[in-house]
């Protein structure tokens, strides 16, 4: 009787802030999540070890109207220019190591939409030796095919850590 009442007290508790503290900010796109399809998370690591192992046509998982918008500004749109240009940057690459921080799926209760939210750091190696070291944040959205839409991507630069 004590775990029912302090669980129903906790939601009321918690309930009560929610709508006693409003947030400072109404997000344009939305705030309504849930936990999402993990299907759809293997699939972007799986797009990650592609890159790794420069095997970008291993799967199909982008639908014919993917939209890219990359750390640079630049936006691409359709496949065939996506993969074009991916295959351009990634073979200017002798190699790509990617470590993976953290993943999570998520579907948007109100939009109805399925993304893919992951963390990453990735080292590439280039033609001419140059060792390249970024953090990338990226967030992917799927079709009700499980094909990729949409994709953004944010990249940093970090210096060594603390000691």
């Amino acid at each position: 009787m004590i775990a029912v009442t302090a669980m129903l007290l906790t939601g009321f508790f918690n309930e009560t802030v929610a709508q006693a503290t409003p947030a400072p900010y109404v997000a344009d796109y939305t705030s309504s999540f849930a936990m999402g399809n993990t299907a759809y998370a293997t699939k972007v690591l799986e797009l990650w070890k592609d890159w790794d192992d420069n095997q970008l046509n291993r799967h199909d998982y982008f639908a014919d109207t993917i939209v890219a918008w990359l750390p640079d500004g630049s936006v691409t749109k359709g496949k065939a220019a996506n993969m074009e240009g991916a295959m351009k940057f990634r073979g200017s690459m002798t190699k790509s190591k990617s470590t993976i921080h953290a993943w999570v799926p998520l579907y948007s209760t109100d939009t109805k939409d399925n993304i893919v939210c992951i963390w990453g750091s990735e080292e590439d190696t280039f033609a001419d030796g140059k060792v390249d070291t970024r953090e990338l944040h990226e967030v992917w959205w799927f079709n009700k095919d499980g094909k990729v839409t949409a994709l953004r991507q944010w990249q940093a630069k970090f210096g060594a850590l603390p000691k």
